[in-house]
């Protein structure tokens, strides 16, 4: 499905259900207002796939098809091996039940020749000579680790091979891992990625109260370029349109890339709104806006 009509009671809503239907990024997506609503009037849309972004869908349709067939064989696999497992149970009930049945042996309780101590007081006793026996290991667990031996312990955990760069500035200490199959350490537009930082921050030593920032095979440069395309490209959708555009919620970092590479722009300006880790970012045509 490469278009949808969209039907809300505002042009907004209206444009959400179609999203929903086409299972779409708003940046992906082209907006044709049919219809704008009014009193017991429904707003209408059409909604269909940028040109540029055509081919993304049809590989996912495909996978999605690749995925549903492949849950088919699954599902075929799982009914045929509950009737064996079934099966089987029956036939180990059937052959346990002709068994003859053993007599219980009677329960023998030996008491040993010791002085004798209440059960509360010996789990008090016990729980306190466990708690002097783990707090070495406890301690060993508060300790501070350095951001290199934070990030080989993920690399370990993981069974992956990284170098790790370090440089730092006024602000910053930042961290840059490079070598090979290290995409699953960026994650979805970085989101795996920007969590190893966020608990870099938390678990690791920081005398110079400086932050910590993580950067896996330069992605943060290659995002960045992304974004400054997105922007332009959102820019003239705007422009075009005479709509305002939401972006989904981002960090404080790509909310920058897309307000510094639109300030010049004379056609729109852009917002922040929301609260973090929700904030998200919208742009205005310029006349819309100063309204």
């Amino acid at each position: 499905m490469r278009e949808c009509e969209g039907i809300g009671k505002n042009i907004e809503q209206a444009i959400n259900n179609a999203l929903l239907e086409l299972k779409a990024a708003r940046e992906d997506v082209d907006i044709k207002i049919l219809s704008e609503g009014g009193f017991l009037k429904k707003a209408r849309v059409l909604v269909s796939i940028s040109a540029d972004a055509v081919e993304k869908y049809e590989k996912k349709a495909d996978l999605r098809r690749a995925l549903s067939e492949e849950k088919e064989n699954d599902e075929d696999f799982a009914e045929n091996f509950l009737k064996r497992k079934n099966a089987k149970t029956e036939n180990e009930q059937t052959a346990k039940a002709q068994e003859p049945e053993e007599k219980a042996k009677p329960k023998v309780r030996i008491v040993a020749d010791e002085e004798y101590v209440k059960p509360e007081k010996k789990a008090a006793k016990n729980k306190a000579e466990a708690t002097e026996e783990e707090r070495p290991e406890r301690a060993e667990e508060q300790r501070k680790y350095t951001g290199e031996e934070f990030l080989q312990g993920v690399l370990k955990t993981l069974n992956l091979e990284g170098e790790i760069n370090k440089t730092e500035d006024e602000k910053f200490v930042r961290y840059s891992l490079s070598g090979e199959n290290l995409n699953d350490l960026i994650g979805h537009h970085g989101d795996c990625m920007l969590s190893l930082s966020h608990l870099m921050n938390l678990v690791c030593k920081n005398d110079d109260k400086k932050r910590f920032v993580l950067d896996v095979e330069n992605y943060r440069a290659k995002r960045e370029e992304s974004l400054v395309a997105l922007a332009k490209r959102i820019a003239n959708k705007v422009a075009k349109s005479g709509r305002y555009y939401k972006f989904e919620p981002m960090d404080a970092s790509e909310r920058k890339v897309i307000h510094t590479a639109l300030q010049e722009d004379d056609r729109v300006t852009t917002l922040s709104k929301g609260e973090e880790p929700r904030r998200y970012l919208i742009v205005f045509p310029k006349e819309y806006h100063d309204r």
